[in-house]
């Protein structure tokens, strides 16, 4: 067996950053850029009004200070002429500042009588005026590996970039694979149980923005298997759940590599997710996760998500962990990582009671999962200890 981190190398060693493709500005949202981008004009493009007010020169903007309103100006609607010694210009927020101001006075701060104004509180200094460029400037850059986030995407098109260079969403094949799987809504034979595997993976798969295909379940047979991996031809990653361990009726390993897998490993020393396997099959990378429920969720966690974010082009594939104080008294772990479902609240962390790894009420409960190291020894309440957030 191999420990967590080696298989991780091992899994990247499949892998590798997908080729980049543009999409529409309104697409790019979740996707990660490819290459950098520059902006293409200066944000605000010209001095603008930060107030709705009074344009006028700073120098004369005194307490009591009587200025002629020449004119107006509007967001979209600038002010064309020049604004004289004495003189102002009504203007609103987002407007240009006309030529020969350099200060707002903002209107709660003026008595207005017709076309005359006067200063009625002191203006304190401010300008209230947005310098050109003082957002970006033409060529500011959006540095990639970058995963964009809404905002991002408003950034871009204050840029005036239309459209997005992103890495190609990777495609994922989910195969489930087991005679005692039907699917959900489907009625169950009295042997068996409702696939519920690669729908927590098909959410992993399309939250890190890459593109499942979720196909039918293969059952225990030589010809069923291959099948499905048929089926899963164009993928760039397979991933099958179940049938990747030792017994009868596990076939996964075997069928996949009289289709030409090379098997880069096999088993890890971590809990829970003994079985799990992984290789190529010509040009698609292959991961085959154990069959228990929370098994396959969490191997979903630590090894298909830092593929995929690897596959994107991503520099973080790994999430970081955290630490915080042990809640309760744990016993020393046994030889394998172990990777305790929890609960983290404020900075305290408490694993639950029963680690069974079938059961999917404690990890639907837990947001957390509590990182043991092999022989790690006793451990006591308000202990400092790693988890890995979920």
């Amino acid at each position: 067996m191999i420990s967590v981190s080696e298989a991780r190398e091992r899994l990247f060693a499949l892998i590798e950053p997908l080729e980049q493709e543009e999409v529409p500005l309104r697409e790019a949202a979740g996707r990660v850029l490819a290459q950098d981008v520059m902006a293409q004009r200066d944000q605000p493009p010209f001095a603008a009004s930060s107030m709705d007010g009074y344009a006028l020169n700073g120098v004369e903007a005194d307490l009591h200070a009587q200025f002629k309103v020449i004119g107006e100006a509007a967001a979209g609607h600038g002010f064309s002429g020049k604004v004289g010694a004495g003189c102002a210009v009504r203007i609103f927020t987002g407007a240009p500042m006309p030529d020969g101001t350099d200060f707002v006075v903002i209107q709660e701060d003026v008595t207005r009588q017709g076309d005359v104004i006067s200063i009625s509180e002191d203006p304190n200094g401010k300008s209230n005026v947005r310098p050109a460029g003082g957002d970006f400037t033409k060529g500011t850059t959006i540095h990639a590996p970058r995963r964009l986030r809404p905002q991002d995407v408003a950034l871009l098109a204050s840029m005036n970039i239309p459209r997005v260079p992103v890495t190609r969403k990777p495609i994922v094949a989910l195969i489930s694979t087991g005679d005692e799987l039907v699917m959900p809504g489907q009625t169950p034979g009295p042997d068996q149980i409702i696939a519920s595997n690669t729908f927590g993976l098909h959410a992993i798969v399309e939250a890190l923005g890459a593109t499942p295909r979720l196909l039918p379940i293969a059952r225990d047979t030589r010809a069923s298997l291959t099948t499905c991996f048929d089926m899963a031809r164009g993928a760039d990653l397979v991933v099958t759940v179940g049938g990747a361990s030792v017994g009868d009726h596990d076939l996964v390993g075997e069928v996949a590599q009289s289709l030409g897998m090379e098997r880069a490993f096999y088993k890890i020393a971590m809990r829970p997710g003994k079985p799990l396997m992984a290789g190529r099959m010509g040009d698609a990378a292959m991961l085959g996760l154990p069959g228990n429920p929370v098994s396959a969720m969490v191997c979903g966690y630590l090894f298909l998500a830092p593929m995929l974010r690897r596959m994107l082009g991503e520099v973080e594939t790994v999430p970081a962990l955290r630490q915080a104080r042990l809640a309760q008294d744990l016993g020393q772990n046994g030889p394998r990582e172990h990777y305790m479902r929890a609960m983290v609240d404020g900075d305290q962390v408490t694993a639950f009671d029963n680690q069974d790894s079938s059961l999917l009420t404690v990890l639907a409960q837990a947001n957390a999962l509590l990182v043991r190291a092999p022989h790690d020894p006793p451990r006591r309440a308000g202990d400092t200890v790693t988890y890995l957030p979920l």
